[in-house]
């Protein structure tokens, strides 16, 4: 099976570690990896900022770099979401609009396609840790997945997963919205941050790179001892001394 990584703009210049974690999961599953070398920035903060014809620029330059790609595989519910709505920017074009459901369609979060795709939710994973995982919005609200990472973490051997009070709430972050609201999203962020310190976790897990710097910034600034890992990094760990 041949997989073209989406890393995103978070991942690629934040993230990286997150990036080949992501490649040694998909390798180790037999999977083929490859690295469009064209893929830009998925035009969501312009789409969400109301720039439809600019997200729709970044959007073309995308599906120029994956529509030759046999599955779309990124760290990001939310980006991922963002690639499903291409379709729509395109309804007076019929090309565009043909080319961007063909890439819509083979796009996928990493847990999504590891758990629908790949069909396997047991990767060998073991991580000693009390963990707590937060939902990211874009990806369970408008990817629609909510499962794929639980069903994964719950055969991570050693890690104790406790729920999240309100884990359904946003964290602040939204993009733009954090910039242009600032004052709101600080006090959103806060109350995500409590509701972790409430289950006296050790580490906090996500999907969305995007979520995780932004609450991690918070958490930083707090003096809290908590570590902030994408979920790729906890299923792609192996105490020491396991294979």
């Amino acid at each position: 099976m041949k997989v073209s990584l989406f890393i995103t703009c978070l991942g690629e210049i934040f993230y990286p570690n997150v990036g080949k974690d992501v490649v040694e999961i998909l390798e180790r599953e037999g999977c083929d990896i490859d690295f469009p070398a064209g893929q830009t920035c998925c035009g969501q903060p312009a789409y969400n900022s109301g720039y439809k014809e600019d997200a729709a620029k970044a959007a073309k330059q995308m599906i120029r770099s994956f529509e030759d790609s046999e599955y779309v595989v990124t760290p990001s519910g939310s980006c991922a979401a963002m690639v499903r709505e291409y379709p729509g920017l395109f309804e007076e074009n019929t090309v565009w609009h043909n080319r961007a459901e063909k890439v819509a369609a083979k796009t996928f979060e990493l847990t999504q396609f590891i758990v629908n795709v790949l069909r396997k939710e047991d990767l060998g994973a073991s991580y000693n840790a009390r963990a707590t995982y937060h939902t990211s919005c874009h990806m369970t609200r408008l990817l629609g997945e909510k499962e794929a990472p639980f069903k994964l973490l719950k055969h991570v051997k050693g890690l104790e997963l406790i729920p999240l009070s309100n884990s359904y709430d946003c964290c602040g972050f939204g993009g733009t919205f954090a910039v242009k609201m600032g004052p709101i999203s600080g006090q959103m962020v806060d109350e995500k941050v409590r509701h972790v310190e409430e289950t006296d976790a050790d580490i906090l897990i996500g999907a969305d790179n995007a979520c995780l710097m932004n609450i991690k910034g918070r958490i930083d600034r707090r003096g809290k001892p908590i570590e902030v890992m994408h979920i790729a990094q906890i299923l792609n760990h192996r105490e020491e001394g396991e294979a």
